[in-house]
C-alpha cells in the first residue's frame, strides 16, 4: 500500500508541476488574446459594473444576486491556501514568486471569465425553480458531449470527499492549537453549523456568504492593512524584494534555501492558480445562479473574484510575511505553513496568532459550505434531487472524519482527482471559446448593454 501511495504522490507532484501549470498558462494566454485583452481594456468599467453597482437592483433573471454568487464562489477559493500557501511559495520560490502569482492571476482572469460566461449561457432551472449550471451543463448542452459532463460531475462529486476531510482537519487543528478543544467536538460543531446553512439551498448559502466573506476578508486584510500603514516605510523594501528577484535566481538567505528562476516562476504560477481555482470549473457553478441580463456581465463578477482572492488577500499575506522577515529566520523552511502566524505574532504578539487562527477557521468554514453545495449540484445533475440530499449527509460525515484525522490514505489521491476535473473543463472551455468570443462581442457592440451603459454615463455627466 505504501508503494502505491508513493507512486500516487510522485505522479501528483509531476502532474501539478510543469504539465498542468503549462496547460493553464497557455490556455489563459490564448483566451486573453482571443477575447481581445478585455481585462486590460475595461478594468474600470468592470469594477463599476460589479462592486460599483452593489446597491443597485440586479438586472435580469436568477436565483441569487450577482454579489451573492460572487461571495459564494469566493467562499470556495478564499481559504487555507491564502494563509498557508503564500508563505510556502515564498520559501520554495523566493519573494519573486509573488510577481509571477500576480501575472498568472491576470492571465487566469480570461479562464475564469470564460467559464462563468458559459455557465450562465447554458444554465437551466431545476425542480425547485432554482437556476443551475456549470461545466457539466455547458459540456452537455454546448458541446453535445454528455459523457464529458458526466465525467466532470462524477469526478468532482467524489473529489470533494477527501477535500472536505482536509478542510475539516485544518480547522480542527487550528482550534486545538489555539483553544485546546478536542478535534471530535470541533468536527461535530462545524458539521452542525454547515448543515444549518446547506439545507437552506443556494439562497441561504448566498445570504450567509454575502455577510461572512466581506467580514472575514475585512478582518484579515484589515489587519494586514494596519501593519502596512504602521510600517509604510517597509513598502519599498517589499516591492524591491518581489521585483528584483522575479527574473533572476536567488541565493540562500537565512532560513531560505535559494531558488532558480524556473522554481520562482513555477511556485508563483502554482500559488496563483491553486488559490483562485481558474480552470477547475467550480466557481461557475455558483455564478450560474446569479441574476443577470447577459452572461458577460456575470463574467465580470468572476474576474473580480480573482482580484479579491489573489491580488488582494494573497498579496496581503505576502506583505506581512516579507516585511516581518520571518521567511529568513532559521528553520523557516521546516514549516512554511506557520510563517503567516509567526509574521502576525511579530507585529501583534499573541493576539496576532489568534487573529490568524480565527481567520483560518472562518475561511475554512465558508469553503466547506460552498464546496458541499458544488458536490450536491453534481449529484443532482447525475442522479436527481433525492440523491443530492443524501450526498449532503455524506459530506457532513466527511467533515467529522477529517477533523479527527481519519481516512488520511485517500487524501493522497486529492491532486489526481483535481486533475480529473480540470482537464475536461479546460478542454470544454477551449472548444467553446468561439461561443465566449461571440457573447463578449455581442455585449460590447450591442445597444442594450455596454453602449447603453456608456451613453447613460455620458448623459449623467452632461446633466
Amino acid at each position: 500500500m505504501n508503494q502505491i501511495l508513493e507512486i500516487v504522490r510522485d505522479v501528483s507532484s509531476w502532474l501539478w508541476g510543469i504539465p498542468l501549470i503549462s496547460i493553464l498558462a497557455v490556455t489563459g494566454i490564448y483566451l486573453t488574446v482571443r477575447l481581445g485583452f478585455f481585462q486590460f481594456r475595461y478594468p474600470v468599467y468592470m469594477f463599476k459594473q460589479t462592486f460599483g453597482s452593489v446597491f443597485k437592483k440586479p438586472k435580469g433573471e436568477g436565483t441569487v444576486t450577482p454579489l451573492q454568487a460572487l461571495t459564494s464562489a469566493l467562499s470556495s477559493t478564499v481559504g487555507a491556501a491564502n494563509i498557508v500557501g503564500v508563505p510556502a511559495a515564498i520559501m520554495f520560490g523566493g519573494p519573486g514568486a509573488i510577481f509571477w502569482m500576480w501575472v498568472i492571476a491576470i492571465i487566469g482572469m480570461s479562464i475564469k471569465f470564460s467559464e462563468s460566461v458559459l455557465a450562465v449561457q447554458y444554465r437551466e432551472k431545476n425542480e425547485e425553480g432554482e437556476y443551475v449550471g456549470g461545466p457539466m451543463y455547458y459540456m452537455t448542452k454546448g458541446l453535445k458531449m454528455k459523457w464529458l459532463g458526466v465525467w466532470f460531475a462524477f469526478a468532482l462529486m467524489i473529489e470533494l470527499i477527501p477535500s472536505i476531510m482536509v478542510q475539516g482537519n485544518a480547522v480542527s487543528s487550528a482550534v486545538n492549537e489555539s483553544f485546546q478543544v478536542s478535534p471530535l467536538i470541533t468536527g461535530i460543531i462545524i458539521a452542525a453549523v454547515v448543515a444549518l446553512i446547506i439545507f437552506g439551498g443556494i439562497k441561504r448559502i448566498g445570504k450567509v456568504t454575502e455577510i461572512l466573506v466581506p467580514v472575514m476578508a475585512f478582518f484579515y486584510v484589515g489587519a494586514a492593512l494596519l501593519i502596512l500603514i504602521l510600517h509604510v516605510d517597509q513598502v519599498p523594501y517589499v516591492f524591491n524584494l518581489i521585483f528584483s528577484n522575479a527574473f533572476e535566481s536567488m541565493a540562500p538567505l537565512g532560513g531560505f534555501a535559494g531558488a532558480a528562476i524556473g522554481e520562482i516562476i513555477r511556485w508563483g504560477f502554482a500559488r496563483g492558480l491553486y488559490s483562485n481555482e481558474a480552470g477547475l470549473g467550480t466557481a461557475p457553478i455558483a455564478h450560474a445562479a446569479a441574476q443577470t441580463d447577459h452572461p458577460v456581465r456575470q463574467g465580470f463578477w468572476a474576474v473580480m473574484g480573482i482580484v479579491v482572492d489573489t491580488l488582494i488577500i494573497c498579496t496581503a499575506t505576502a506583505f506581512v510575511v516579507l516585511s516581518s522577515d520571518v521567511w529568513t529566520s532559521e528553520g523557516a523552511l521546516d514549516d512554511p505553513a506557520s510563517l503567516t502566524t509567526a509574521a502576525f505574532q511579530y507585529y501583534f504578539g499573541t493576539v496576532g496568532g489568534y487573529l490568524v487562527s480565527i481567520s483560518l477557521i472562518f475561511f475554512v468554514l465558508s469553503t466547506v459550505v460552498v464546496i458541499i453545495f458544488y458536490g450536491v449540484k453534481q449529484a443532482e445533475f447525475l442522479f436527481g434531487n433525492k440523491t443530492s440530499q443524501m450526498m449532503k449527509v455524506v459530506y457532513l460525515a466527511a467533515i467529522i472524519i477529517g477533523a479527527i484525522g481519519g481516512a488520511k490514505v485517500i487524501w493522497q489521491f486529492l491532486d489526481l482527482a483535481l486533475a480529473a476535473i480540470l482537464l475536461p473543463n479546460v478542454i470544454a472551455v477551449l472548444l467553446l471559446s468561439n461561443e465566449v468570443k461571440k457573447l463578449k462581442d455581442e455585449f460590447f457592440t450591442s445597444e442594450h448593454y455596454y453602449l447603453k451603459d456608456i451613453k447613460q454615463k455620458q448623459a449623467k455627466k452632461a446633466s
